[in-house]
């Protein structure tokens, strides 16, 4: 039987708490932040914890991120 394998690109993209909440990253801090105020750049810095709904429809996905 072949073995579930974790979705490549969600490794990157999400955190795994030790509790088991998926951490996620925001958007918008890559590129472009020069014109962006220093405020905005602090409140994207955060990693926020992605919602349970979220989390269930990525469940399968993220079945071995650890």
């Amino acid at each position: 039987m072949p073995k579930m394998k974790t979705h490549s690109s969600l490794k990157d993209r999400f955190k795994i708490t030790g509790t088991g909440k998926v951490k996620r990253y925001k958007a918008y801090k890559n590129h472009l932040l020069s014109h962006k105020s220093g405020r905005a750049k602090r409140v994207l810095a955060g990693q926020p914890l992605m919602a349970q709904g979220d989390v269930r429809r990525l469940q399968q996905q993220l079945a071995n991120l650890k």
